[in-house]
């Protein structure tokens, strides 16, 4: 026996802990400075962290994978990249052999990689000025899939496009269009994007049919 003690409980306020202290810091208020992570994901999830954020729930320590592996010596330092007056900064996770690299956590093992990180790996090697670029997914068991990319000039301009569009819906404070991906089920604010409130009355088998009293 191990007691009375919530071990679950413990185990996940010290990986929430954790994953603040891990968290990239973003200046909500400095609307010139728009972070990578910001732009691959829904902008909606984007802005309300900004406007009015909740905070994530992570599931595990594989969760914080990436943050750990940024904070130890082997991490790259933050990088900015000049749109006009607005700057784009990005943090890859780790710079070796003149290559960008990037680790992901991953449920199951992944035929491809997945878009949101592909576009932050390579506008990474845009910022950090590299040609090549890794993302290895580790899995729960331990297996690593690793994906290559050569960067890519067309796939960069689309997240300069999306800069832009976050910054203007910053600066007008104009809630993003939804964009709905396999990722809203996890996201902290669904219940925003799908979930009305709804008027809710008991209705009888007979009046759901349209029968009324005689």
């Amino acid at each position: 026996m191990m007691g009375d003690r919530d071990y679950r409980s413990i185990i996940k306020n010290a990986v929430d802990s954790i994953g603040r202290e891990l968290e990239i810091e973003i200046d909500a208020k400095d609307i010139k400075t728009i972070h990578l992570k910001e732009v691959v994901q829904c902008l909606r999830r984007s802005y309300y962290d900004r406007i009015e954020p909740k905070e994530v729930e992570r599931r595990g320590f594989n969760d914080l994978l990436s943050g750990l592996l940024r904070k130890l010596q082997y991490g790259s330092d933050p990088k900015e990249f000049s749109i006009e007056d607005i700057k784009l900064r990005g943090h890859a996770d780790m710079i070796a052999d003149n290559s960008i690299i990037l680790f992901r956590p991953t449920n199951a093992s992944l035929e491809s990689p997945l878009a949101n990180d592909l576009l932050y790996l390579n506008a990474c090697m845009w910022i950090y000025d590299k040609t090549d670029g890794v993302i290895i997914y580790i899995t729960g068991d331990r297996e690593e899939i690793m994906f290559s990319l050569t960067r890519d000039k067309k796939m960069f301009e689309e997240i300069i496009r999306r800069v832009r569009v976050l910054n203007d819906l910053l600066k007008e404070q104009k809630t993003p269009i939804l964009e709905p991906s396999s990722d809203c089920m996890e996201c902290q604010y669904y219940q925003r994007c799908f979930i009305t409130k709804k008027n809710t009355k008991q209705v009888s088998l007979a009046e759901m049919l349209g029968l009324g009293k005689d």
